[in-house]
This record gives C-alpha cells, sequence and structure tokens, in this order.
C-alpha cells in the first residue's frame, strides 16, 4: 500500500481514555491531518476511533493514538485496516455505544 493510498482504520484505546478530554485531541489531530471519520467513547471505558484518509495521515493518526492528550494513559491500542469506505464528509464524535 502506498502512503498516499485512501485506506481505512479502526481502533479501539484502553487506558485512561475517557474524561480526559482523548476524543477532543483526536478529533484535533484528525482535522489537522485532513482525516474524515468518528471518534466516541464506549461503555467498557475504551474509546473508539474509525477513521479514513491517506495512509501516512492515518499513520500520523496512530501515533497520536497512541501517545494521546497529557492526563490520559493509553495501555492497549488495538487496530484493525479496512478498505475505506468513502461515507465520512468530516471527524466527528459520536455518541456512546
Amino acid at each position: 500500500m502506498s502512503e498516499n493510498e485512501l485506506a481505512c482504520l479502526h481502533a479501539n484505546i484502553q487506558g485512561r481514555v475517557q474524561g480526559v478530554g482523548f476524543r477532543a485531541y483526536v478529533v484535533d489531530r484528525a482535522l489537522t491531518l485532513g482525516v474524515k471519520g468518528w471518534t466516541r467513547n464506549r461503555w467498557d471505558g475504551r474509546v473508539e476511533v474509525m477513521a479514513e484518509g491517506d495512509r501516512k495521515a492515518l499513520d500520523q493518526l496512530l501515533v497520536f493514538l497512541r501517545r494521546g492528550p497529557s492526563m490520559s494513559n493509553v495501555t492497549q491500542l488495538d487496530l484493525e485496516w479496512l478498505p475505506p469506505s468513502g461515507e465520512f464528509k468530516s471527524f466527528y464524535v459520536r455518541s456512546t455505544l
């Protein structure tokens, strides 16, 4: 896969990731990178991210997801690469699932 090829990243982030501004951090980084998709809290304490964009931008987003905002503590990041759907127009916060 070339770095300019469109891709889709689905990630679930565990650790201290709720109540620390993680979703706002993800939205800010995604918009800066030109990535589209969404993020949301999950009832089990994880934060979920679905992001589409060029592979280089998604790789950069992954660096941010592993780091998290200053008050967070990421202990695990589970990810899968999916074919892009082209359905997203922006990057936003979804309701908790």
